[in-house]
């Protein structure tokens, strides 16, 4: 199933909400008719929260089946409204916008190649992936340049063909090219998506979401 949907009329989702295959992450001021696309959508459960008060929660965290990183700016009352749901954790250092810098699904993450040590094995010791360093297109904010569900990747069309064989390589899964919200190419800012659904950015055209569902295999 896939839709198109914006937030307080921005198209860049994927800088405001980041979903998981059971449980999707919304500024606590999305309106009730979001919240219902989403939950139609993706199948699974929404849950309000913000990071320090923060509502760019897609940047700032990722996540796949076992729970969600998110940038140590969270204070302790965001985190546990959360860990009613899912498990939570900080995740420390420069690099904490997690949701930029790391692409992730059930099985494995590609990091910004400047994430350090302690961060990549908190990443592969919490959410259980095997954690490769690499870039999209030459940019090291891989979470932004790419969305990768547990049945297909969605990539930056600048990427070039050892960085494609890469990532096949690394996630096991058939690789695409794409844009969003006409022509926009960091593909991770403009799409929510699982492995039963996806919602692109407002301003997506209509062959832009036939070569999204393609990539993630939805029909």
């Amino acid at each position: 199933m896939h839709n198109k949907a914006n937030f307080k009329s921005i198209s860049v989702i994927g800088v405001f909400i980041r979903c998981t295959e059971d449980f999707t992450l919304v500024p606590r001021e999305a309106d009730h008719d979001l919240i219902s696309l989403i939950e139609d959508t993706l199948h699974n459960i929404v849950i309000p929260a913000s990071v320090d008060g923060s509502s760019i929660i897609g940047s700032l965290c990722c996540g796949n089946s076992t729970g969600f990183l998110i940038s140590e700016r969270v204070n302790d009352a965001e985190l546990d409204e959360i860990r009613r749901y899912i498990p939570v954790r900080r995740l420390g250092g420069i690099l904490n916008a997690a949701g930029n810098n790391i692409l992730v699904n059930d099985t494995a993450a590609l990091v910004n190649p400047n994430l350090s040590d302690s961060a990549v094995d908190k990443l592969h010791d919490f959410l259980g992936v095997d954690v490769y360093r690499g870039t999209i297109a030459g940019l090291k904010t891989v979470g932004m340049t790419a969305c990768a569900t547990n049945k297909g990747i969605l990539v930056h069309p600048g990427i070039n063909q050892y960085e494609l064989e890469q990532l096949e390589k690394i996630f096991g899964l058939p690789v695409d090219v794409g844009t969003v919200n006409t022509g926009i190419p960091l593909i991770g800012s403009g799409i929510l998506a699982n492995s039963k659904g996806f919602i692109a950015g407002g301003e997506t055209t209509g062959h832009e979401m036939g070569r999204i569902g393609d990539a993630l295999g939805i029909i």
